[in-house]
């Protein structure tokens, strides 16, 4: 009988540790040539159609962990940032959300359909960086106008020391299925 219940106690441990490993990863979710629907924890193929991801655990930003006024600020004015590939204003654009240590969600318009339709009813046009803090639109990367409406929303001015910055949610990105449009950039 002893020999039973370390078996089970052991197999209890091996399930729980497979379940935390697994939730704080991403889900993928991919359609395949064949229209078959798949999730996994892997990154689809190259071939695969309607990719989305879905950060599970420890890889979400998680509002607790965070400080109050950015709890506060994150659920009145949710942040997000819609960018492109190999676009330098872009990459400035994460670098300032990075340093203030702002959640935020960041959609890639290259190439996705989805996403320049979007962008474009947001902005008028398929044109990258452009944040959006909760109602409010920018268009273009201007350090001193998205400082002032991060700052309006109520974020903080840093990440607070001892804390690094939460890591962006991101959706979007090329479909395989579509053109592969690129939005302009505009600084």
């Amino acid at each position: 009988m002893g020999r039973w219940m370390g078996a089970i106690a052991v197999a209890v441990l091996a399930a729980t540790l497979a379940q935390n490993a697994f939730a704080q990863g991403s889900v993928y979710r991919w359609t395949d040539k064949d229209g078959k629907v798949h999730f996994s924890d892997a990154p689809p193929p190259d071939d695969a159609k309607d990719v989305s991801q879905k950060r599970m655990g420890g890889d979400a930003p998680d509002a607790s962990a965070l400080p109050y006024e950015s709890q506060v600020a994150m659920k009145r004015h949710p942040v997000t940032l819609y960018v492109a590939d190999k676009c330098a204003p872009c990459d400035d654009a994460r670098g300032l959300l990075s340093r203030r240590g702002i959640p935020y969600t960041e959609r890639n318009a290259q190439g996705n359909a989805a996403e320049i339709a979007s962008l474009t009813q947001l902005a008028g046009a398929a044109q990258v960086p452009l944040l959006q803090v909760g109602a409010r639109t920018l268009k273009g990367f201007d350090a001193s106008a998205w400082n002032a409406a991060l700052d309006g929303a109520g974020y903080p001015k840093s990440v607070l020391p001892g804390r690094r910055a939460p890591e962006p949610v991101r959706v979007g990105g090329p479909d395989p299925g579509a053109a592969q449009a690129a939005p302009s950039q505009t600084r």
